[in-house]
């Protein structure tokens, strides 16, 4: 393992053990396979990124944004492009919404999961998929 994927294991390690308020809330209604039987990982290393939820099944990462956000728009593109890249689709929610419209957020979660088809086919050129 080289320098570089160690320290982000151990970044991930950190994040999952101090997560905000707005993980452990949706953490609550993804894990142990409660959304179409499928299993979610949280603060998950994929490259050079620690995601806060994915799917590996149905390459599908889940991104939760609060206000500090707002300043890293363009590192969150750019993020989202080298994910989208390696075939992840991805799903952006402010916390606000995780906590206010829970279904709602749940809902757009279960349609990304049966809709299928990967990004290189149906997402090509879009923007991000915030919801």
């Amino acid at each position: 393992m080289s320098r570089n994927s160690k320290k982000i294991v151990n970044i991930s390690k950190v994040l999952r053990k101090n997560t905000t308020d707005t993980e452990r809330y949706l953490w609550r209604y993804i894990r142990n396979r409660q959304i179409e039987g499928l299993k979610f990982r949280r603060q998950q290393p994929i490259g050079q990124y620690v995601v806060d939820f994915v799917n590996f099944e149905k390459k599908i990462v889940i991104e939760l944004d609060g206000g500090h956000h707002t300043a890293e728009i363009i590192k969150d593109k750019q993020r989202d492009n080298w994910l989208k890249v390696e075939g992840f689709r991805v799903l952006r929610f402010w916390d606000n919404d995780v906590f206010k419209n829970t279904q709602g957020v749940l809902e757009v979660i279960r349609n990304m999961i049966l809709s299928g088809p990967s990004p290189r086919l149906s997402h090509k050129g879009r923007g991000d998929e915030r919801s």
